[in-house]
């Protein structure tokens, strides 16, 4: 295995990034700003090259900001202290989705919130050390590094509320 690294600033340090994402097995992603991530990703034409990747099977992953970026959107820090809604992610993955959702305790009711107003459509939700596996558009599977990390579903119910499901989570290794 071989490990490269992409980089944006000062400039992009490979003079064809969208044949240097074609030739990689996975793509990860670090959590920080998703909206200056996306900003950014925009700018340098990032959403469509990561597109055409992902839809010629290279594996996209992340934790948290770089979990958020493949999905509609979610809940973030991005604009300021106070949790607020992204809703314009790449949106390969069409659902919202909600990081930190055990240790940031205003993630979990402000995910909840922007399900049952509609504001995001259904989301998967991680506490930290949980993972979500999808091949192609379908979750597969809910898996995690330490024991006691869960993976959750959280969808409108018939009442207009939120309803949130935890899924069976694997613990790995």
């Amino acid at each position: 295995m071989r490990l490269t690294v992409l980089t944006l600033f000062p400039m992009p340090n490979v003079d064809d990034v969208g044949a240097h994402l074609a030739v990689q097995d996975v793509v990860w992603v670090g959590g920080g700003s998703v909206a200056n991530l996306l900003a950014v990703w925009r700018v340098h034409g990032l959403d469509v090259l990561l597109r055409r990747a992902w839809e010629a099977g290279v594996v996209l992953c992340g934790v948290s900001a770089g979990s958020i970026c493949w999905h509609v959107g979610g809940t973030t820090d991005s604009f300021g202290p106070d949790l607020r809604a992204v809703t314009d992610g790449l949106g390969l993955l069409p659902y919202g989705n909600g990081v930190h959702h055990d240790s940031e305790p205003g993630r979990r009711p402000l995910l909840h919130r922007l399900v049952a107003e509609g504001t995001l459509p259904v989301c998967y939700a991680t506490d930290d050390g949980a993972g979500l596996l999808y091949r192609g558009t379908s979750l597969v599977e809910a898996v995690a590094d330490r024991p006691g990390a869960q993976a959750y579903r959280v969808q409108r119910g018939p009442d207009g509320a939120a309803v949130e499901t935890p899924l069976r989570t694997r613990l790995l290794g």
